[in-house]
């Protein structure tokens, strides 16, 4: 049976502690977890808006056409959210199966600052940097 790990109000994970501890998975998890949230509820907003919004029925032309961009933008930008949500679900697995905040390419740590910034990350700042420039070579030559 797991043990509920609780966190400081003011937890930061830092450097000078041992990589991806206890603290620091929780921290991690908890941050993934809200950001999902967050996202979900965005989405939430969004549909509600849409459904009772109604509007297409404008008689204006160019209203009609501004109020269907400006939904177009908002689904894609849910599009986006919902492959985000998919890649937090996945952050979330390596967290209980033990490899979260570790490159996937090399194994080594992705790094705290890194993980803070992109809290999804798989890749060290080293392996996307490779990655970028092996995908930019192969855009180049095609």
């Amino acid at each position: 049976m797991e043990t509920a790990i609780i966190l400081p109000p003011d937890y930061h994970p830092t450097e000078d502690e041992e990589y991806m501890n206890e603290f620091q998975q929780e921290y991690f998890r908890q941050k993934l977890l809200n950001w999902k949230k967050s996202l979900i509820s965005q989405s939430q907003d969004t549909l509600d808006e849409l459904v009772t919004q109604g509007g297409l029925n404008q008689p204006d032309q160019n209203d009609r056409a501004s109020l269907e961009a400006d939904k177009a933008l908002e689904l894609r930008t849910r599009d986006r959210a919902r492959k985000l949500i998919s890649k937090i679900n996945e952050a979330l697995q390596r967290i209980e199966d033990g490899v979260y905040g570790y490159c996937e390419d090399t194994g080594e740590p992705i790094g705290i600052e890194r993980l803070e910034a992109r809290p999804i990350a798989t890749l060290s700042i080293e392996a996307q940097e490779r990655h970028e420039r092996m995908e930019k070579t192969y855009d180049d030559e095609a």
